[in-house]
Formats: C-alpha cells, sequence, structure tokens
C-alpha cells in the first residue's frame, strides 16, 4: 500500500511538471519564438536596435527569468524596451510555465554554472574588506560612470554617442544578484549571451578584488 502511495504521488508530480514544460512550451512558441528564435539564440530575421540575448547563456535563474517575463525588462533597469511586460496578458501560472519551460529546455544549469565560476574567484582577505567601498568607487568612477552614469541611471556620457548607440542598464533596478553582477563584469556580457560587447570582460585589466569592490560599491550607493 505505501509502494502505491509513493508510486502515485511520484506520478501526480511528475504529471504537473510535464504539464507546466508543455503549457509553457506551446506558450513561447506563440509568443516568445518570433524575437527568440527556436533555438534561444535570436531570430537571425529580426533587426532590432538590442537583439535579444542567447537564452542557453543567460546568467538569470528560473525566478529572475519569470520575473522579467512578467514585468518587462525595462521594469528591471534596461534602457531598451523591446522585452515586454506580459502580466496583462498572460495569467500567473502561465508567467511561471513559460519561465519553467526556458529554464529547462535552453538554460537548465544556469545556477551550477554561477556557483562554479564565482567558486573559483579569489576570495577577499578580511584585512582587505575594508578598503573595498574606496576601491570600488574609484574604478566605477574612471569606467563604469562613463556608461552607467555616476549615480547609476544608465545615462553616462558614452550613451549620448550620436555614432554609437548602447544601452547600458540601470544600476538601481536590476535583479542580479551581487555574485551574478560580478560574474557578469569579469566575463562580460557576450559570455552571457548578449550580441553586441557594449558589456566589456573586465578579467584582464582588473583581479577579482577590485571587481567584487565595484560590485560592493554598486550595491551599497544604487541598490
Amino acid at each position: 500500500m505505501k509502494i502505491y502511495i509513493v508510486s502515485l504521488f511520484i506520478a501526480i508530480s511528475l504529471f504537473g511538471v510535464d504539464k507546466d514544460y508543455m503549457v509553457g512550451k506551446s506558450l513561447f512558441e506563440q509568443t516568445c519564438i518570433s524575437c527568440h528564435g527556436a533555438d534561444g539564440d535570436g531570430s537571425d530575421t529580426l533587426h532590432l536596435i538590442v537583439m535579444p540575448r542567447s537564452l542557453s547563456k543567460s546568467v538569470l535563474d528560473e525566478n529572475q527569468s519569470y520575473n522579467i517575463i512578467k514585468k518587462g525588462s525595462h521594469y528591471w533597469g534596461s534602457s531598451a524596451d523591446i522585452m515586454p511586460s506580459f502580466e496583462s496578458v498572460l495569467d500567473e501560472f502561465e508567467l511561471r510555465s513559460i519561465a519553467f519551460y526556458i529554464h529547462k529546455k535552453f538554460n537548465p544549469h544556469s545556477h551550477e554554472r554561477v556557483v562554479k565560476l564565482y567558486a573559483q574567484s579569489d576570495e577577499i582577505p578580511v584585512e582587505k574588506k575594508s578598503k573595498m567601498l574606496k576601491r570600488g568607487k574609484k574604478i566605477y568612477k574612471r569606467n563604469c560612470g562613463w556608461c552607467h552614469g555616476l549615480t547609476g541611471k544608465g545615462d553616462g556620457e558614452a550613451t549620448r554617442n550620436p555614432e554609437k548607440s548602447i544601452y547600458p542598464y540601470d544600476l538601481r533596478k536590476t535583479l542580479l544578484t551581487d555574485k551574478q553582477m560580478f560574474l557578469y563584469a569579469k566575463y562580460g556580457g557576450q559570455f552571457w549571451g548578449t550580441h553586441k560587447d557594449d558589456m566589456p570582460s573586465w578579467k584582464r585589466k582588473y583581479d577579482d578584488f577590485t571587481l567584487k569592490s565595484v560590485i560592493k560599491y554598486i550595491d551599497k550607493e544604487f541598490r
């Protein structure tokens, strides 16, 4: 009897997961595929100012994807509003199902990837932690402020260059964790699925202490 109950519970659970996946798949094919493409790497037929990033390389976890699908990327700091909000179009179950499908289909190991890469970074010695904010502020103003602005709004001088349109994020609104932001700064946007190299990799210029200091400064001043 116990074996039967356990088996029934597993079957019901798997049915629920399968239902979420199939509903998400159907909605993705109806709604998302025109921009993101069947393989999640972006449609070749689009001529957008900002191309959809590769879903297979994204730094986002499933819940973060859900939040962006629900509210749209502009709500979370994107300067471009090409990724719209779907909360007035889809119900909660549908929003969750699309996020579930995207995560399982294109990027099932995103969390493990973030954890692994962060674990490979240098730990900050206790005696250096008190110096992080000062170091982070100096480097942010020297490098990051040019695009993201001195107050993190995404309105730096580089955004006013008529010869090269860039769309840096408003750092006050980003839903990335500190670890994700550090890895994004270290490896650059293209590593995490963007099609343009506006956000470069800083790992050759700055060590992990410096990059983590910048993230600490951003977290304290803007978020």
